[in-house]
Order: C-alpha cells, then sequence, then structure tokens
C-alpha cells in the first residue's frame, strides 16, 4: 500500500520519514487537515471526541496516546480500528507506582519536613521487605509492578477480575478483597476503569484496611471514592497519581489530606516519546505490509 497519510498530534514527535508516507500535523480540535487519514495518532490525553473527529476521514487506525480507552464510544464507524499505547507507558508507570510505594512505606514526607526544619530526625519505617502488597489489577502495568517488587522480598498478593492460577502462581478475584485487604499493608490498585471498578475503593473497602496502611492509586480518578479517600486520610497513607475530579482543582482538601499527589504522571518519561515512536512506526509498517494492527482494543481489527 502506498500514498499513505497519517496525522499526528502535536503531543508527539514521529520519525516517518518513509517514501509514500504523508504525514500532517493534527491537534484534534480544528478541521481534519486532509480528506483521507489512514491513521490518526491521537493526543496524549484520550478523550470522548476523538472518534467523532476521525469519523468522516475513512480512517483505518484511531493510535491513542494512552494505555486506557474508557473515554471511546463503542459504537465506532465502519472499517475503523482503536488502538491504545501498550508498551508505552508499562515500564515507567510501574517505575512511578513503586516511587510512590517506597515514598510512603519509608516515610519520605517526615524526612523532607525533617530537613525543611533542619532536624535530624532518626525513626524506624515499615519498609517493603516482608511486607505484604496487595495488587489489584494484572494487566500490562500491573505485571511490570509485580516484577519490580519482587526484588524487594514482598509478598504481593495479585488480584483479578476472576480467581485463577498462572505462571506465576495463585490470582485471587476482587470478590476475595474482603478476606485480603485486612492483611495489606499496601495496596496498588491498577484497574481498568468500566463499570465493574468504577467506584471500587469505596468506604466499605477502606474500612477494610489496618491503620497506617497505604493505598496507590495508579488506575482512573472514578475507580476511587473520592470523600471515601478523604474521610480515612487520617488514618491511612493515600497517595494518588489520578483523582476524581481531575485535574483537582485549587483549593480541594485530597490536595492536603492525602500524603502524596502526583498530578497523572505515571507515564511521563524520556522513553515514552521514542517508545510511542516505535509503535507508530510498527502500525505505519503493518498497514503498507497488510499485516494486522497490533494493540487493537475496539474495532474490526481486534484480535
Amino acid at each position: 500500500m502506498s500514498n499513505v497519510t497519517v496525522a499526528i498530534s502535536p503531543d508527539w514527535t514521529i520519525d516517518l520519514d518513509i517514501p509514500g508516507i504523508t504525514v500532517v500535523e493534527w491537534d484534534f480540535k480544528s478541521p481534519a487537515p486532509a480528506d483521507k487519514i489512514d491513521i490518526a495518532v491521537a493526543p496524549h490525553i484520550t478523550t470522548s471526541d476523538l472518534v467523532e473527529r476521525v469519523a468522516n476521514t475513512g480512517t483505518k487506525l484511531l493510535q491513542l496516546g494512552s494505555i486506557g480507552y474508557d473515554p471511546i464510544p463503542r459504537n465506532l464507524p465502519a472499517g475503523l480500528s482503536v488502538a491504545n499505547a501498550a508498551s508505552v507507558h508499562e515500564t515507567a508507570t510501574a517505575e512511578h507506582t513503586l516511587s510512590m510505594l517506597l515514598y510512603s512505606t519509608r516515610e519520605f514526607d517526615r524526612v523532607q519536613r525533617a530537613q525543611e526544619a533542619q532536624s535530624w530526625d532518626q525513626f524506624d519505617t515499615k519498609g517493603l521487605a516482608d511486607s505484604t502488597v496487595v495488587l489489584i489489577g494484572i494487566g500490562g502495568v500491573g505485571s511490570a509492578i509485580a516484577q519490580r517488587l519482587a526484588p524487594f522480598e514482598t509478598n504481593v498478593i495479585r488480584v483479578a477480575s476472576h480467581r485463577r492460577e498462572d505462571m506465576y502462581g495463585q490470582v485471587y478475584s476482587i470478590a476475595d478483597l474482603p478476606e485480603l485487604l485486612p492483611q495489606a499493608d499496601s495496596v496498588i490498585v491498577v484497574v481498568p476503569l468500566n463499570k465493574k471498578t468504577e467506584g471500587l475503593v469505596n468506604d466499605e473497602f477502606l474500612s477494610l484496611m489496618k491503620d497506617n496502611a497505604t493505598l496507590v492509586n495508579v488506575a482512573r480518578g472514578k475507580v476511587a471514592d473520592t470523600d471515601a479517600l478523604l474521610k480515612h486520610s487520617d488514618r491511612l497513607r493515600i497517595l494518588v497519581d489520578v483523582t476524581d475530579p481531575e485535574p483537582l482543582p485549587d483549593g480541594h482538601p485530597l490536595w492536603e489530606k492525602a500524603t502524596l499527589v502526583t498530578s497523572h504522571l505515571g507515564g511521563n518519561t524520556d522513553a515514552m516519546i521514542p517508545r510511542m515512536n516505535r509503535l507508530v512506526r510498527r502500525q505505519v509498517g503493518n498497514l503498507i505490509s497488510g499485516e494486522p494492527f497490533v494493540n487493537v482494543v475496539l474495532g474490526g481489527d481486534r484480535a
């Protein structure tokens, strides 16, 4: 296939110096820059209007800039596939999650306050070694987190939508959480947002966690009930990369009550652009060669 047109959000720097490929920049807010667009590479933030934007351009693939695709409507135009950015963000998000977890379990917030006060404050912390971590969600990001927890000699209890065994051992179901949460020194939430997971982290969930346990949410803001987080913030160490609402408004009580708010920075490292570059080049190559697109989560090319 030749004469391929790829529209790319200015969020990305993609090297597509390939014969037969026309590259146009598109902010996905103004009218489409070409009558025909074969692949549209969306902005980093996924919004619900992206499908509507490409609907009349003959686009074969809408390549998202995120792993999550919950805002995307399921009734796609004929011939359109939607792919997420799996392979781009998992490593960085896992790295960010471990940073948040270590910040909490080694009480770096207290360390920072001591430095600001120029106080030599020595104290013991919980740490990660020999602690129990309940990891809710074992997709790409969750699996990357589990791999990075292993060297810290933690007891990782993995939880998914259905109970099963895999090559790494027992996977518990969300239905098992009432038995698992009281055991946890730390709980990491990294599930996709859907009807079953919206509001998963609610008052009942948090009430089951023991005093001074750590909760890390790197999923989606709506997975956790914000009022419940605030209610339990004096008893638990609440660390969130995502919030509801998002962005978190100035003056919102969660800024003060949470142990750490990291403003949805999970995947934002220098690795993101090169990895997105490789993914888009692969999608273009597959279109040219007639191979199926990768990472398809919605639409006709879904595996």
